[in-house]
């Protein structure tokens, strides 16, 4: 007599996109944010970023249009998104 065990189900540990991408914040150039503005924004959102690698971001949005300012798992791409459009900074579409 052959006894079968149940398959157990697999637990996900990950929270992004399924893919094994990580999520991009974007920063996108604008006309009303100062590189001041954009540096503080960043500073007091993302962390590792102080303000003075907070003006090095946005002297990378200013010339190249957008920057990615920070990837990881999605729920914390989702509140630093919202946090920095909180601060009036124009951001992209979440991106996995």
């Amino acid at each position: 007599m052959t006894t079968l065990t149940p398959p157990r189900e697999r637990t996900r540990r990950s929270r992004g996109s399924g893919t094994g991408s990580a999520w991009r914040v974007i920063v996108l150039n604008d006309d009303h944010n100062t590189f001041e503005g954009v540096a503080f924004a960043l500073a007091q959102t993302i962390p590792g970023v102080d303000y003075e690698s907070g003006m090095r971001l946005a002297n990378e949005i200013h010339t190249r249009g957008q920057a990615i300012v920070w990837s990881g798992e999605r729920e914390l791409a989702e509140l630093y998104h919202e946090q920095l459009e909180g601060y009036g900074l124009t951001m992209a579409p979440l991106e996995a």
